[in-house]
């Protein structure tokens, strides 16, 4: 593979996620905070996140088989469209003075089918032009630039809150989102894979039984996979309550939302960094054990009443393991499954991801009204420690992440 032309197409893929990334996560920000200082309700915050994510899970399974059928850089420009229309229709009834709640629900939950449309087949996608000794290195530049991007955003989204009106954002988003995908239409040239290149023999159904049929054949991804389902209901809480815990115990200010988010992203750039340029252990399993020790030891301390700049430092150094985890376990899949699978095994992960969040937090969003955020952390915590443990003790997972 030419040196040049990997290089220029992973710049102007990463470039384009970039500028659509920022305007969605200008949104995300603008919805959950709009929510959380117009409610101060778990219930609310639930629902919310139900909506941000249960499209996600039903899709998911369908769009890996997509994203393995069919040219997967049409199917990210399609899905950036979806999002970018759906944000412009959202835009124009608060301006017709329609801003109600349950409107933001119904958006994200479009929003989410968008995203559940594009997420096998950009995990998918970048093995095509990026040669494999430069996965690892790739995948932590793009976790670094999720960082800043997600640095960037609430303060931008913070100050656009404080100026003018959530409109505004909403169409931020629709002028990102076309920058994307014209980027992608008439700037990077991707060959589809060789099975979107092929007649299709086979239906969906059939597709979707050969990809659950090679998971269930491979130990180790299924091994993954249930680690997955317990690690991502238990991060629910800290991943979506800690702006609740915030507005109850130190104020409803903007600025300190604005502050966790920041610290938040300041870790996951330094992560991503660490996760770039330094192996941190030879064994991937090792690398993404540590990060959920990290995510573990973090989560269980902020389930005392402590200082906001100490609150502060906790969630930095949370950051730090999203992208050790992330980066790896992409890295995981992209070496080790083979091409014409790659988007249906990313399609399930997703489909898990995207459920076991909002499934914790049918749980623990309720629970928040009834006993303390703090006693919840504790409890996941600790038991996020114990998974750890059975992670970086896994045989089968370590045999694989050499």
């Amino acid at each position: 593979m030419d040196n040049n032309s990997w290089v220029k197409k992973t710049t102007l893929f990463l470039a384009s996620q970039t500028i659509s990334q920022f305007g969605s996560t200008l949104v995300q920000f603008a919805i959950m905070w709009y929510i959380t200082l117009e409610t101060k309700s778990g219930v609310m915050m639930t629902i919310s996140i139900i909506c941000g994510f249960l499209p996600t899970f039903f899709l998911s399974p369908f769009s890996g088989v997509w994203a393995d059928r069919y040219n997967r850089k049409l199917i990210i420009v399609l899905s950036d469209s979806f999002i970018a229309f759906s944000t412009l229709v959202l835009a124009i009834l608060f301006l017709l003075g329609y801003d109600f709640i349950w409107l933001l629900f119904v958006v994200s939950a479009i929003r989410s089918l968008g995203s559940g449309m594009q997420t096998p087949a950009i995990g998918a996608i970048l093995p095509q032009f990026v040669p494999q000794d430069k996965l690892t290195k790739v995948n932590g530049i793009n976790s670094s630039i999720h960082s800043v991007v997600m640095l960037i955003s609430p303060m931008f989204s913070a100050f656009l809150l404080s100026v003018a009106s959530i409109e505004a954002i909403f169409f931020i988003d629709v002028f990102t989102a076309l920058i994307a995908v014209f980027t992608l239409l008439f700037f990077l040239k991707i060959p589809p894979h060789k099975k979107a290149m092929e007649r299709n023999a086979t239906t969906y159904l059939g597709d979707l039984k050969a990809g659950l049929k090679y998971i269930k054949t491979h130990k180790y991804i299924k091994h993954f996979f249930l680690f997955c389902l317990f690690f991502f209901f238990l991060i629910a809480p800290v991943s979506f309550l800690t702006p609740l815990q915030v507005t109850r115990n130190y104020g409803g200010d903007v600025w300190r939302l604005t502050a966790i988010e920041v610290a938040f992203s300041v870790g996951m750039m330094l992560g991503g960094v660490i996760v770039s340029y330094f192996k941190v252990f030879k064994n991937k399993i090792h690398t993404m054990a540590f990060a959920c020790f990290i995510t573990a030891i973090t989560t269980f301390a902020l389930g005392f009443n402590i200082l906001f700049w100490i609150y502060l430092a906790i969630i930095l150094t949370m950051g730090i393991a999203v992208p050790l985890f992330h980066t790896n376990s992409n890295v995981l899949i992209q070496e080790k499954v083979e091409q014409e699978y790659m988007g249906r095994v990313f399609g399930i992960l997703t489909m898990i991801t995207s459920s076991m969040v909002p499934l914790g937090m049918l749980v623990f969003g309720p629970l928040a009204d009834i006993v303390s955020i703090e006693i919840i952390l504790l409890g996941t915590g600790a038991v996020l420690i114990l998974l750890s443990i059975l992670l970086s003790k896994n045989k089968e997972l370590l045999s694989h992440g050499k």
